[in-house]
């Protein structure tokens, strides 16, 4: 459940290969978070990912204590967590934020960032393209969050940045539920409008595009957890 696997190596990542290891557990439990590899719901036991990831109980607990914080995990009874079950306030709560922090940022993007960095943005959305087409869900998340991260780095605004990443580690397990059910051809993909609004530099453009690609991303995931309910 918790070997090394192709999402965790796709991480956009600046650190260092020797990291400690309550960082390297919680890169990787991070990564098993955002692209849903942990379902929302799944029972884990601290004891179960110290003898999965052959670590000692200090840094599991170090890095559970951040992804709680992080508001990726929960505790549960008898010394158990799980990913929490989004409700539907949840959902709507994560797209009033996503809409204020991620169309801040790519408006913030466009205006700062430089042709070399767009082609970079450009190769990242063909390999999206190309796992949409392959209905390679994992490829999808993997991606997209890739696209939607590196875009965001451009706005030279590390505070909105960060906030951002804590509602993907909300929403990321959910998405991979309704991308299981529906396939890839269904899921939003509004980057071609971002790209082509990047080039112009235009930050309102930019933002729009940013505003639609969040809608109807969340719009799938509220209704996959209506069906379900």
């Amino acid at each position: 459940m918790l070997k090394q696997s192709g999402i965790e190596m796709a991480l956009p990542s600046d650190r260092s290969e020797k990291q400690p290891a309550h960082e390297a557990v919680y890169q990787r439990l991070r990564a098993q978070i955002l692209f849903g590899e942990l379902a929302p719901g799944q029972p884990i036991t601290i004891q179960g990912l110290v003898n999965a990831l052959e670590v000692g109980m200090t840094p599991v607990r170090e890095a559970i204590r951040r992804l709680i914080s992080d508001g990726a995990l929960v505790f549960k009874d008898n010394r158990r967590i799980s990913v929490p079950i989004l409700k539907i306030s949840d959902v709507e709560a994560i797209v009033y934020a996503r809409k204020s922090i991620e169309c801040e940022l790519a408006h913030r993007a466009a205006i700062n960032i430089k042709t070399n960095d767009i082609s970079n943005l450009e190769h990242i959305d063909l390999m999206l393209d190309q796992a949409i087409a392959e209905g390679d869900i994992r490829g999808y998340l993997v991606h997209n969050y890739s696209f939607h991260n590196a875009l965001y780095r451009h706005a030279e605004t590390p505070i909105l940045a960060d906030l951002a990443e804590r509602l993907w580690l909300r929403f990321g397990p959910s998405l991979r539920m309704v991308c299981g059910r529906l396939g890839t051809q269904s899921v939003p993909d509004r980057h071609k409008d971002i790209l082509a609004a990047l080039y112009k530099h235009d930050g309102e453009v930019a933002a729009l595009a940013m505003e639609r690609d969040v809608v109807q991303g969340m719009e799938q995931i509220m209704e996959g957890l209506t069906e379900a309910s």
